[in-house]
């Protein structure tokens, strides 16, 4: 069994050359482990940011303005 190709998250695309994908983390699922995300090299600043980051950005910044 081969593991399927990494899908480029700018262009949708799968990502057919292994030296050209790159990880850009992983996104959690409502009911299973989720899924890593993946962009081609020349997509990277196309892909937006890590969503579990984004998500642990806000909490964060949630809780200072509402301890202050």
């Amino acid at each position: 069994m081969t593991a399927p190709l990494p899908v480029c998250r700018a262009c949708r695309e799968p990502i057919e050359d292994p030296d050209d994908a790159v990880h850009l983390g992983h996104e959690e699922g409502n009911s299973g482990p989720g899924w890593d995300i993946h962009a081609h090299r020349a997509h990277i600043d196309q892909a937006g940011p890590d969503p579990v980051a984004e998500r642990a950005l806000a909490r964060v910044l949630i809780v200072k303005a509402l301890a202050s």
